[in-house]
Formats: structure tokens, sequence, C-alpha cells
């Protein structure tokens, strides 16, 4: 049952050059346009975040007040938010992800999506640390913390990386999941785990709502960027091993 499910999709009948051509133009199209929005999108938000723009300033600090005063109430819920900090911390969770690249490639022998997944989690990962670098912001700093986080912050780490490491899983398996039902779930559970995370980051106090967002964008931004430029590849990769 299970390598059913996984079984990569034949086509039935190969289309014609021309649609091919076409298809293969617009499948890198979107995935330029893809990679440079989500790169314009995060530039502005760090440059915003740089020239200490007065308004996202006050809504950063008000979000972080309010989500420790909250946590800091509820000794049963910070327990929570600490214990979600550590299982989605980065180094936490690539060894398991890559562990199912490799298992989704033992079920469907489909090399290519496999390693295709498997760099672009790492891949991201180093992205997200050097932007860090880059931008240099500093954590939150709050009279009463309720947790303690090191290095910079933005963009936020976690958040980057729950959404690109989610987003890189529902892909790989995407064509595999047959009806519309799976696909929902798929999608409907990587956005909210990858929601969770981020509001696990405020309400620890350890990141603004600004780092999040820009680690979200950041995170589904690369994988479908990344995605989408595997995808022009291994449709002409197919055909050319077809012919």
């Amino acid at each position: 049952m299970t390598r059913q499910l996984l079984r990569r999709p034949r086509p039935s009948s190969r289309p014609a050059e021309p649609e091919r051509a076409v298809r293969g133009a617009r499948s890198l199209g979107l995935a330029v346009l893809t990679g440079v929005g989500t790169g314009v999108l995060v530039v502005a938000v760090a440059l915003l975040v740089r020239g200490e723009w007065s308004p996202l300033v006050r809504l950063d600090e008000a979000a972080v007040n309010a989500g420790t005063r909250l946590s800091g109430g509820e000794p049963g819920l910070l327990r929570a938010l600490v214990v979600w900090q550590t299982v989605f911390l980065a180094r936490n969770l690539v060894i398991p992800v890559l562990a199912l690249c490799g298992w989704y490639w033992w079920r469907t022998r489909d090399t290519a999506r496999a390693v295709w997944a498997a760099v672009t989690v790492l891949a991201g990962w180093a992205l997200s640390n050097v932007l860090k670098e880059l931008v240099q912001r500093a954590r939150p700093v709050l009279d009463e913390p309720v947790e303690v986080a090191h290095g910079y912050s933005f963009p936020s780490g976690h958040a980057t990386n729950t959404a690109l490491m989610t987003t890189v899983l529902v892909l790989l398996v995407w064509p595999s999941l047959r009806s519309r039902g799976l696909r929902v779930a798929a999608v409907t559970g990587a956005a909210l785990l990858t929601v969770a995370t981020a509001a696990d980051r405020v309400m620890l106090g350890v990141h603004y709502p600004s780092d999040v967002v820009a680690g979200m964008l950041l995170g589904v931004g690369f994988a479908l960027a990344s995605y989408l430029g595997f995808r022009h590849w291994y449709r002409h990769d197919d055909e050319r091993g077809a012919a």
C-alpha cells in the first residue's frame, strides 16, 4: 500500500516538442520570479529593520512584550514553548528530514527528487545563517526575559528552517499524494507547524515578529524557487531518458 502511494505517476503520453519547450520555459521563468520575489521581500524587511523604521519597531516591541507577558504568566505554556524550541532547532530537525529523504528514495528509487530535497534543505539552512551575519540584528532586550537565546535575530532560524523543511517534504512527496484530501492535509500540516514555530519564537521573547515573518518568507520562497528550477531540469531529463 505504501509502495503504491509513493510510486511516482508516469505520464501516459509525451507532449509535442513545442509544448515541452513552452512548459520548460514557463517552469524556469516561475523559478526565477519566485526566487527574485522572495529575495526582494526579505531584503525589504531587512532594510526596514536596519533602518529602524518606527512603525515596525513599535509593532515588534509590542508583540514581544505581549507574548512574553502571556508565556511568563503560564508555567505550563512556557515549558511547552521551550520544548517546542528544542525540537524545532534546525540541527535537531535536519537529521530526521534527511532520513525521510533517504526513506523516500528507498521506497521509490527516485534519486533526483531525493537529492534535490536534501540539497535544498542544506542550502537553505546555510543561507539563513549567512543572512543573520549580514543583517546582525540584536535580539529583543526585555526587563524580565522568559528565555535566553544567543546569536543574531534576523531572520529567525527556527522559522526559516521549519518553513523550508516542511515545504520541501511536501513538495518531495507531492506527485505521490493522489487525492485532494492528502494534499490539503500535507499543506495544512506544514503551515501549522511553521506558524506554531513562529509564534513560539515571539512568545519566548527571542525574536521579533519581523524576524519570523522574514524567516517564513525565506523558507517557503527558497523551497518553491528551488523546486521550480528542479522541475525545469527534471522534466527535460525525463524526456531524454524516455527518448
